[in-house]
């Protein structure tokens, strides 16, 4: 029969990778209305400019830079929007959103990033131009996207 000691040791990590993480409380910086708005929009036209150039038969390449091994020349609308990290936290959010479109329209139809980037980014302006202009109000929007629908359909 083997005793263990009463009084365990700690063992020090050998590097800091294997400490225990601790959580931190960062503070927020939070916006609203116009400013954030603002912000998130052009965020979606960077990203939505550089997917663009890759539409259709004669869309042109994007060369993306890789932190390991050579360039990686593309057109691929969702390989160029994957590959699209903005500094600035608001910015990057209206980034996010878009790319959230160009990877939900590859997985269910395999093709059509491009052109469903460029819609989502018109969406998103007339949207945004909706709330800031005419209305306040949630239905409002709703409202808008209905009509919006179906007008496309037609």
């Amino acid at each position: 029969m083997f005793r263990l000691p009463t009084v365990m040791r700690q063992v020090r990590p050998v590097c800091r990778a294997l400490a225990p993480h601790l959580t931190r409380a960062y503070a927020k910086d939070v916006k609203f209305g116009a400013d954030a708005r603002a912000l998130m929009l052009q965020g979606v036209d960077l990203l939505a400019d550089a997917v663009a150039v890759t539409m259709g038969p004669k869309g042109r390449t994007v060369i993306i830079e890789q932190s390991w091994g050579s360039p990686k020349v593309t057109k691929d609308g969702v390989t160029v929007a994957k590959s699209i990290d903005l500094k600035d936290r608001y910015k990057n959010i209206g980034a996010k959103l878009v790319q959230d479109v160009a990877n939900n329209t590859n997985e269910e139809a395999g093709d059509g990033t491009t052109t469903a980037t460029v819609l989502a980014r018109a969406i998103a302006k007339e949207g945004f131009d909706t709330i800031s202009k005419a209305c306040s109000f949630p239905l409002c929007a709703v409202a808008w996207c209905i009509t919006a629908t179906r007008t496309l359909l037609e």
